[in-house]
């Protein structure tokens, strides 16, 4: 230890040097660390760039948060490809599924102000719920069911064009679509996913509530968290800021006919795929989730209650209430969703011990870049990196 200290220093001056040396090899280590961090989410930019001009197609915008912070957000190609209007990170997009997470908490809520409780049935509220056509021996669908993904619903109604139609009438498509709902299995057996049963939900928790569905979640979920470029109908604000979507699928219409028809109206599809939002507000979302920005009437008992895998979903997640749940490796859980609709798509996911994030959003259904894959990738680096600091 003497070569870093003259022999004629005094005990004080040594003791100073010393901490000055340590501080010194602190920052040092921490400069590294950040690098590593940031280096990480360089290659990130880097692959997405690439992605977009490979696709030619649109624009993706993408962040990452840390704690209640977002530490980068980006957009790459052109949120209007016909009038070259560029992406950034303010660019609003179609969240799609991510809706129903959003409706799930909005649910835990409702529970929470004592309109209803978590296994009391739908029917309660919904009446109408009694024209369904439930299988033999089926005990009653509850709010938890619906929630789950496991009331046996199938994935969408029979009934024609229910995706279709203004939104101001989506609730009397729900109701139209309830005699049309076909079952995969019985209410309570096994996930089965579905949008139909998401606004079943939706539209049940408002009932409960005694208020519109849209207004609940502007006053109990967007206005708290300051989620103020997220809402079902977009403002004359929000519209210059609106990515124009494109549809690539197989399964519709090729190019932004279908998207753009979409924007006045998904017929049913509100409380499961409505929602415009950005990265910074789901990232807000996100950061709610992980209790570290202030929700009303969302605690700690609500937060364990929604991210408890009430069901295996696949192979290798389960699903809350509305939330996929994974283990990327021992030790390191995944919470979020995904979402896809005509013409665009999206991707939240966050590690609530490291309370590390990302968002990754699309306004083109099929590209080179798999946004969940991409998103959770990113995520298992960035939370290694961190741990690796500790």
């Amino acid at each position: 230890m003497q070569r870093f200290f003259p022999f004629t220093a005094t005990a004080s001056q040594r003791v100073r040097i010393f901490f000055f040396l340590l501080l010194l090899s602190l920052f040092s280590l921490a400069q590294a660390q950040h690098t590593s961090f940031e280096s990480a989410i360089a290659r990130f930019e880097a692959k997405l760039a690439a992605d977009v001009a490979n696709d030619s197609l649109g624009a993706i915008t993408a962040g990452v948060f840390v704690g209640n912070t977002v530490v980068w957000k980006k957009g790459f190609g052109w949120a209007d490809p016909q009038h070259q209007v560029p992406a950034d990170g303010e660019t609003i997009y179609r969240i799609g599924s991510i809706s129903k997470s959003m409706t799930a908490v909005l649910m835990m809520q409702m529970i929470r102000k004592g309109y209803f409780s978590l296994d009391d049935p739908v029917e309660l509220f919904l009446p109408e719920i009694k024209l369904l056509q439930l299988p033999a021996g089926s005990k009653p669908v509850t709010f938890r069911l619906l929630a789950t993904h496991t009331a046996g619903f199938a994935q969408e109604p029979d009934l024609p064009n229910a995706a279709a139609g203004p939104i101001e009438t989506w609730e009397q498509k729900i109701i139209a679509s309830i005699p049309t709902i076909t079952f995969v299995a019985k209410p309570g057996e096994k996930y089965s996913y579905s949008n139909i049963g998401y606004g079943v939900l939706g539209l049940a928790v408002s009932r409960a509530a005694r208020h519109p569905f849209m207004d609940l979640m502007q006053e109990f979920l967007f206005t708290p968290l300051g989620m103020s470029s997220s809402a079902f109908i977009l403002t004359p604000a929000m519209k210059e800021r609106m990515s124009t979507g494109y549809a690539n699928e197989q399964a519709s219409p090729i190019g932004p006919g279908k998207p753009a028809y979409e924007h006045a109206g998904r017929g049913y599809k509100v409380p499961n795929g409505g929602v415009y939002s950005t990265v910074d507000d789901l990232a807000k979302f996100a950061m709610s989730q992980m209790g570290l920005l202030p929700l009303p009437l969302v605690g700690p008992n609500e937060l364990a209650e929604i991210q408890t895998r009430h069901v295996r979903s696949n192979q290798n997640a389960s699903y809350g209430l509305g939330f996929s749940i994974s283990d990327a490796e021992p030790g390191m859980v995944m919470i979020g969703h995904g979402g896809s609709v005509a013409g665009y798509t999206a991707n939240l996911v966050f590690e609530p011990t490291e309370k590390i994030g990302v968002v990754v959003m699309r306004n083109y259904n099929r590209g080179s870049t798999n946004l969940g894959l991409a998103a959770r990738s990113l995520l298992r680096e960035l939370v290694t990196i961190r741990r690796q600091e500790q």
